[in-house]
Formats: structure tokens, sequence, C-alpha cells
């Protein structure tokens, strides 16, 4: 299964995917969760590298 996170509150907002799903034809699900979330995080990346006043993006890899 696959678990999304969201937290909200005083001006923040946090998200968190973990998990993987087995049961879906050739993993569909998996692969749509991972390109939103992918996506989401490159388009914030690269507003981040336009608007570097204003914006500050931080990915990491654990």
């Amino acid at each position: 299964m696959i678990r999304v996170r969201a937290r909200l509150g005083d001006g923040r907002t946090s998200i968190e995917v973990a998990g993987h799903e087995e049961h879906a034809v050739d993993g569909r699900v998996c692969a749509a969760i991972t390109a939103i979330t992918q996506t989401a995080l490159l388009g914030l990346e690269q507003y981040a590298l336009q608007f570097p006043d204003l914006v500050s993006v931080e990915i990491t890899q654990e």
C-alpha cells in the first residue's frame, strides 16, 4: 500500500509518500504516484531557480 500523508498549518505544508503497491496491473498505481510527486518537486525546483530571492527548495536523498 502507498501512503500519502499531508500536514497543513501555520503557513506550512508537508507531504510524505511511502510504500509500494504490489497488486495493480503492471505497477501503474505506483508509477502514477511517483510521476505526480516527482513532477511537483521538479516544478518547485524550477520555480525556485527563477525566483531565488523568494523561493528555496531543498531536496535531499536518504
